[in-house]
């Protein structure tokens, strides 16, 4: 019997879930972002997600063979406004084809590059 079974008979949720169900675009996000240069940062492809009640920075880390990792990061822990963000959005020119999907600035860029290319 099973640590789950033991404790009420409940089975463990997954620690990890596929890209694709949490992120529907996500193979056209990759492929976006692999076409722009300042995506890259460290071993992370960073870009901001967009909606009309708030902008989020996310990360796509790769983790071995075509196993990539979605999530959305606490960008004030890295030193990033509301703010950055926001302007990040209004001064894109249409980079990506996907809507409601921005790269990062150069300003953001340049803050996640202190933190993450080591």
């Amino acid at each position: 019997m099973t640590q789950a079974e033991k404790a009420g008979r409940m089975q463990p949720l997954p620690r990890y879930v596929m890209p694709d169900e949490s992120e529907p675009e996500y193979n056209l996000i990759l492929d976006e972002l692999h076409n722009h240069r300042q995506s890259l940062i460290g071993s992370s492809y960073f870009y901001i997600k967009s909606d009309k009640d708030a902008c989020v920075l996310c990360r796509i880390i790769h983790g071995g063979g075509k196993i990539y990792f979605h999530e959305v990061v606490d960008h004030l822990q890295h030193g990033i406004s509301d703010e950055d963000l926001e302007l990040s959005v209004k001064k894109d020119t249409g980079t990506f084809s996907l809507p409601g999907h921005y790269p990062v600035s150069v300003h953001v860029e340049k803050k996640l590059r202190v933190l993450y290319d080591i």
